[in-house]
């Protein structure tokens, strides 16, 4: 100890007995210091703080426990935390009791067993070193939850960048949209785009996970789509560029679903190409609704995969919902799930505008606004009005 300038305070009225025990202790190889009181122990635990305290319980004026009592209340975590093992002279129950309450750490018997002393000490300093290690560790941990939180929102705000803010202007249309992520930012992403010859391009994606690497996966996929529309028409190639591209960036370590729709507005005439991701629900003037289910695996899972396209036509008072599967997990109850047939069931009775389609089914597959959801949930509703 000696090295680095710790060491332990011997604290006891009693001189001869002070002195006898700071020798055995030095020739055991502690460097000790001493104090004849509690009030001049007081006074050097604030100029040089020990590393551990040995202090006799029974002292005139103040005593070891109220010395104790004055430590443990000290406002420096340094000195209250500090290893106290107390001295008595008292045996019994009642003895070990008054300083266990005082704040000792633990304590030994008069006359004092150099060996069982040593052992009571060693494990004390361990004891401390564990503690002091702890702390170092959950500063580390605070800091890199504060590091975790900074790169969160940085991520949330790069997402929500992306993330369309308001429905495109399209006349005789009507276009709804909801986002909620389980944590700040999450792996869904929608968006529409305009393409060549006046139509416009409905897409959703979902990739594999949650937090800042998710919300990367969904800023490439926006730039993916983007680039896949502006170089093709039809959906089937557009996610085929997707695919290319995403699967040469990461090889088959991530994947996302995704579906998009292709919609000429002029006449309602659209195609419909998905790639593992839940089906496109159709809804009818008449009441009715259908289902255009993925004809291919996640994008990013094989090298060539075949998309195929579905014409749709949607005539005035029909309507599609793209959504992701946060909507079949927000039921903690499994009998109560969400399945596509019981949102096409559901959609049949709330087809009178994309919005209250939209908050129809938010209200009943995932009603608890404040509550924490198991998964992204993410629907964008499309209606023709006229």
């Amino acid at each position: 100890m000696s090295d680095n300038g710790e060491h332990i305070l011997v604290i006891d009225d009693d001189r001869s007995s002070r002195r006898m025990l700071v020798r055995a202790l030095g020739d055991a190889g502690y460097e000790c210091r001493e104090a004849g009181s509690g009030t001049e122990a007081l006074t050097l635990l604030h100029a040089e703080s020990p590393v551990l305290l040995l202090l006799d319980l029974d002292m005139p004026g103040v005593d070891g426990a109220e010395v104790l009592r004055r430590l443990r209340g000290d406002p420096d975590a340094t000195i209250a935390q500090l290893p106290a093992i107390m001295l008595t002279g008292h045996s019994g129950e009642k003895s070990e009791v008054l300083c266990l309450e005082a704040g000792a750490s633990d304590f030994v018997t008069k006359p004092i067993n150099l060996a069982v002393l040593r052992a009571r000490i060693d494990t004390q300093l361990r004891l401390q070193s564990l503690r002091q290690q702890l702390q170092r560790q959950n500063g580390e941990l605070e800091a890199w939850r504060a590091n975790l939180e900074r790169d969160l929102a940085a991520a949330r705000l790069t997402q929500q960048s992306l993330i369309p803010q308001k429905p495109p202007m399209l006349p005789g249309w009507e276009v709804a949209a909801v986002y909620r992520p389980v944590i700040q930012v999450g792996g869904d992403i929608y968006g529409w785009l305009h393409m060549p010859q006046g139509g416009i391009l409905f897409w959703i994606a979902d990739a594999t996970g949650h937090g800042a690497a998710a919300a990367l996966l969904t800023a490439l996929a926006k730039l993916l789509f983007h680039h896949g529309s502006v170089e093709h028409l039809h959906p089937a190639k557009i996610m085929e560029a997707v695919n290319n591209d995403f699967r040469s960036i990461f090889g088959a370590r991530s994947f996302m679903t995704a579906m998009c729709v292709a919609l000429d507005p002029a006449t309602g005439r659209g195609q419909v190409a998905g790639a593992g991701h839940p089906p496109l629900l159709l809804t009818r003037a008449a009441g009715v609704s259908e289902m255009i289910s993925s004809s291919a695996p996640p994008l990013g899972l094989l090298e060539k995969s075949e998309f195929a396209e579905t014409e749709i036509m949607l005539q005035p008072g029909d309507g599609f919902l793209l959504y992701t599967d946060g909507l079949y997990g927000s039921s903690p109850n499994e009998l109560d799930r969400w399945t596509p047939e019981r949102l096409r069931a559901s959609l049949a009775r709330d087809a009178e505008s994309a919005q209250s389609m939209l908050a129809q089914i938010m209200r009943r597959v995932a009603p608890d606004v404040g509550g924490t959801l198991p998964d992204d949930v993410t629907a964008v509703a499309v209606r023709r009005t006229n």
